[in-house]
């Protein structure tokens, strides 16, 4: 599936389930339970994910894809504050393309 996902998404997220329908292929994907930048894991909890937000992928084999992104939320344990990954920094230092960090950071801010 590495192959067949924008580049590097798969550091990130984690592949829970591909349906197949029609002529529509729906791949949904988790954020991982790992620390945005700046942040130790220990001073984290994890609470949740945000809703899932769907997004047209390219068409694979005369399939149209549908790509069901769940962004996971985390609290600051000594804070309370609720925080979530900046893509800004996650398109700037990773393998993940440009257009699709951008992309993301336009979904989610």
């Amino acid at each position: 599936m590495s192959l067949l996902l924008p580049e590097g998404i798969l550091d990130y997220f984690e592949l829970t389930k591909v349906e197949k329908e029609a002529k529509m292929l729906n791949i949904y994907l988790e954020e991982k339970n790992i620390a945005p930048e700046g942040y130790d894991k220990k001073d984290l909890e994890s609470k949740g994910f945000f809703p899932e937000v769907g997004i047209q992928d390219f068409p694979i084999r005369g399939q149209k894809v549908a790509l069901c992104i769940k962004r996971r939320r985390w609290t600051v344990k000594n804070t309370g504050e609720i925080i979530s990954r900046d893509w800004d920094l996650v398109r700037k230092g990773a393998r993940m393309t440009t257009e699709f960090g951008l992309f993301l950071k336009g979904i989610f801010g």
